[in-house]
């Protein structure tokens, strides 16, 4: 069966990620100056996805469903359904039930893997499989949830963070699905951490002899859940996606490597390199911009250095001498005196000055 529909699952408060998702959803974090969520839309896009659901909660279906709107712009159609209280993977699925009409594949909003999903939906519509799950070899197993495989080498079930390991393959947050995984969701209790786990479905679809796939994936994946994950995911999809592209104004200055001016945007008196964005109405002054760097909109850097940040739409960083592997939130103004180097996460209108 074609996999034309797909599940983004875009709630929890994203604790580990406070200051920034306190005032916005950690899915609309800018990663490459796009929002971690699109990235998620133009993969399934890519996979021949045209109908998504996403599960949103009470706390940011404002903001996504103001950023995604129909979904049209990204070539789908976009419906919503709010889980009111974070109860788990499988717990937001059950929402979906009687609303997703055949197979469909399931992207944790806050997840990226490298490539995208489309080879995967291939293999799950060759196998004619119930299931198929991603899986990733890891060194630190124990944070996530782990496959356990039999003698023959077939998934046996999985382990949530286990202390002892019974592999080193993760869980990615990518699943293909039938709609018979509903009637399993049916039969789960909460687990020890009150959530329904996907994971117990599972484990009931293996028992009763359902078939159960899985795929390694070679490439990277970012759970972008912490500062340090946003800045590695930030650098991941720059370094693979920016091209040389200049439509914005230079003036006396050095623009090296694979960096993208937007238009509106002005570069004087500057030196910009590569891999880097500026966006759309952002002014770079006096400044060095260093790789793996994105600029939001409307930005204003003077008299700086930055380098391995991000810089949300309409902040300001004036006269620091050096600012690096840092966020910065819509609006914020981040002002040295003195010139010293800092470094910094700070979440929406916040000013410092130091």
């Amino acid at each position: 069966m074609v996999t034309t529909e797909g599940v983004v699952l875009a709630g929890g408060y994203a604790t580990r990620l406070r200051p920034t998702s306190l005032s916005v959803s950690k899915h609309l974090v800018p990663l490459a100056n796009k929002p971690v969520i699109g990235w998620v839309l133009e993969q399934l896009a890519a996979a021949g996805v045209k109908r998504i659901h996403i599960v949103v909660g009470p706390h940011s279906r404002e903001q996504i469903e103001e950023y995604v709107g129909d979904g049209s712009r990204f070539g789908v159609s976009a419906e919503y359904a709010v889980q009111e209280r974070p109860l788990g993977i499988a717990h937001a699925l059950s929402l979906l039930e009687g609303r997703v009409e055949g197979s469909f594949v399931v992207y944790l909003g806050d997840n990226l893997v490298h490539g995208g999903v489309a080879r995967y939906a291939r293999r799950f519509e060759e196998a004619g499989a119930d299931a198929m799950v991603l899986l990733k070899e890891v060194e630190d197993p124990t944070r996530f949830g782990v496959a356990v495989f039999n003698g023959g080498g077939r998934l046996a079930g999985f382990v949530e963070k286990p202390k002892k390991p019974p592999s080193r393959y993760a869980l990615v947050g990518l699943y293909f699905f039938t709609p018979a995984v509903f009637d399993y969701i049916k039969r789960l209790r909460p687990s020890w951490r009150g959530e329904y786990e996907i994971t117990d479905a599972l484990d009931l679809m293996i028992k009763d002899g359902r078939r159960v796939e899985y795929a390694v994936h070679e490439g990277w994946w970012i759970d972008v859940g912490k500062k340090d994950d946003v800045l590695e995911a930030n650098a991941l999809l720059l370094d693979e996606h920016a091209r040389r592209d200049i439509r914005g104004v230079v003036e006396n200055s050095k623009v090296e490597g694979r960096v993208v001016v937007e238009e509106g945007a002005v570069v004087r008196n500057s030196v910009v390199r590569g891999p880097a964005v500026i966006g759309r109405g952002a002014v770079v002054e006096d400044s060095f911009v260093g790789p793996y760097t994105s600029v939001g909109d409307g930005c204003v850097v003077r008299r700086s250095a930055v380098e391995h940040s991000v810089l949300m739409e309409g902040c300001v960083v004036e006269g620091v001498a050096r600012l690096e592997e840092s966020i910065i939130g819509r609006k914020a103004r981040v002002a040295a005196r003195d010139g010293r180097a800092v470094r910094l996460h700070i979440s929406d209108y916040s000013v410092v000055e130091i």
